[in-house]
């Protein structure tokens, strides 16, 4: 017989025994079991594209979700104006552990007018860490500016997402994650080249800081950890993927380093191809680099990036990685651990991200209309060091376990006693828990709605950050 006190019991134990699998630094044994699927905004609509455009259903701004299966494409329909550039995004997100082939299971996306052109070049995304599934993905635009004349009118357009796969890769349908923001056009007369000055190429060395702070990742864009300049720490499991979110306004760059520390294990000699990734997308979900990852073989690793200044101007280049910086906000670093690294860390490893946000920030151009996904304010308007957002991080994650474990788990007062005195330890010592995850509004779904500096006529004015 189960009595009321045993019963109470038995459930603050279990929902303890959930907590500690959920709160940063723990370590537990690795599989691909407990490596966290993507999380989806929450106010995201659900939508099913259609294999051609006599049947596509209308994509509004926002976000949405869909399925999509290997070999198969879904066509989207949207009434565009003549004045203001947009961005679809497609963030594919296969589940931990899904059978993957490098370069053959492929993600594209594209713009097309009524006449079944390409309004700019489709983008493509594959997978580079060996046979591990990781979140990949890119935007494809219409651009209003520059010297072309296609695909600047009014009217119907079509987004077309097209998954390849190889036929010995899992068959599993993906989950995609669509985006759709629209960017206004800026007051005066729009640049037509890059800014040159000061743009140095040859990368710096990372930051040194002593004092690590504590940090969570996300599992995707839309819990993404929130970081600024200076050194973090974070935990990772083989086969996982940590997003992190970093502000940037014009004129600065990113200077990055993911940092794998020496084998515990001395006599694992197993060699790792691109054992670590590091890759960063701007406030669009557009890549600036997707494909940068290293070897390791038990002496730590290092991954590195040095961005482009953010330049309005950028988007007339001629790398895609510099293009790519053409928006002020959050930029997002992903971090991948390919699943052969188990031999090295069987039960996950320190992750050490050195961020270093480089340049003083210039003044950039007024937008004609809102433009709030692109702000050149600190979007969360402070620093991310206060014991308020360790502890507000840290119930989101308790809100995200009632989801996925039973919301009697948390009636448990055990697990609440084990969150207050975790956070009453070690709050002040954990900035950068997730941030929150989205809504019904691309502009919304953003971590913190940024602010914005409103001028006369609506226009939006883009300054230095603020705090």
């Amino acid at each position: 017989m189960v009595t009321r006190r045993g019963a109470h019991t038995g459930i603050a134990a279990a929902a303890a025994l959930v907590m500690v699998a959920l709160l940063p630094g723990t370590v537990g044994v690795a599989s691909a079991a407990d490596v966290p699927a993507y999380e989806t905004a929450p106010g995201a609509t659900p939508i099913t594209g259609r294999p051609g455009t006599d049947e596509a259903p209308r994509l509004e701004p926002g976000l949405h979700t869909d399925r999509i299966g290997r070999n198969e494409q879904k066509v989207y329909e949207v009434k565009l104006d003549a004045k203001s550039s947009a961005y679809f995004s497609v963030v594919a997100a296969p589940k931990p552990g899904t059978k993957v082939e490098e370069y053959k299971d492929r993600l594209t996306v594209k713009v097309q007018d009524a006449n079944g052109s390409t309004c700019s070049a489709e983008r493509t995304q594959s997978f580079h860490a060996g046979g591990t599934a990781y979140p990949i993905g890119d935007y494809a635009s219409r651009d209003i500016g520059g010297t072309g004349t296609q695909c600047k009118a009014a009217g119907l357009y079509y987004v077309v997402v097209t998954r390849e796969g190889s036929p010995t890769s899992g068959p599993a349908e993906w989950p995609i994650e669509l985006g759709y923001v629209q960017e206004p056009p800026i007051k005066g007369t729009a640049p037509t080249a890059p800014r040159t000055d000061g743009f140095r190429t040859t990368t710096p060395p990372p930051r040194t800081d002593t004092d690590k702070r504590q940090v969570r990742g996300g599992t995707g864009f839309n819990d993404a950890g929130r970081v600024d300049t200076g050194v973090w720490r974070d935990r990772i499991m083989p086969g996982e993927t940590r997003f992190y979110r970093v502000p940037v306004t014009w004129g600065q760059r990113l200077n990055l380093t993911a940092d794998l520390p020496n084998s515990a294990k001395p006599g694992t000699t197993r060699f790792v191809a691109n054992a670590l990734g590091l890759n960063v997308f701007n406030p669009a979900r557009g890549v600036v680099i997707s494909d940068n990852f290293v070897m390791y073989e038990g002496k730590g690793a290092q991954a590195k990036e040095f961005t482009a200044p953010v330049d309005y101007a950028n988007r007339f280049g001629i790398t895609e990685s510099a293009k790519a910086m053409r928006f002020p906000g959050w930029y997002y670093l992903e971090v991948t651990l390919n699943a052969e690294a188990r031999s090295y860390f069987p039960k996950g490893t320190d992750l050490t991200l050195r961020v270093d946000v480089k340049g003083a920030a210039k003044a950039g151009p007024t937008y004609a209309g809102p433009a709030p996904g692109f702000t050149d304010t600190d979007p969360d308007g402070g620093t991310a060091s206060g014991p308020q957002e360790a502890e507000s991080g840290t119930l989101r994650v308790v809100a995200y376990a009632g989801i996925g474990t039973g919301v009697v788990l948390l009636t448990g007062l055990g697990a609440w006693t084990l969150v207050a005195r975790r956070k009453a330890v070690g709050a002040a010592a954990v900035p950068g828990t997730p941030g929150t995850a989205g809504s019904l509004s691309y502009e919304a779904q953003q971590p913190t709605q940024p602010r914005q500096h409103q001028q006369g006529g609506g226009s939006q004015q883009f300054g230095p950050p603020q705090g």
